[in-house]
């Protein structure tokens, strides 16, 4: 069976890059976002386009998984690797970096 999947992370300054990593069982894209809106825009987005399964970094904080997982109303399940502080955003969740 093949899962179509994303993984959303948090970059900001990032001009919206992505990438695919295909395998038979696979279909990944990592999708680079500035801020929890552009991750909710990109996530309805990727529903619309198939994808059935989101993965958050773990610079989402509780407020931007939230956002996703409203974005994407039930047509997606949406999961997080956790952090409470990211050490690629100064030691903030995106909850302290976005207010």
């Amino acid at each position: 069976m093949e899962v179509k999947g994303a993984f959303i992370f948090l970059a900001p300054q990032s001009n919206g890059e992505s990438a695919w990593v295909i395998t038979p069982e696979v279909h990944l894209i990592s999708v680079a976002v500035n801020n929890y809106e552009e991750a909710a825009q990109v996530a309805k987005k990727l529903v619309y386009e198939g994808i059935k399964a989101i993965e958050l970094c773990g610079g989402f904080g509780h407020k931007g998984v939230a956002q996703v997982v409203e974005a994407v109303d039930g047509n997606a399940v949406v999961g997080v690797v956790r952090f409470d502080t990211h050490p690629a955003l100064n030691r903030q969740s995106g909850d302290q970096l976005f207010e």
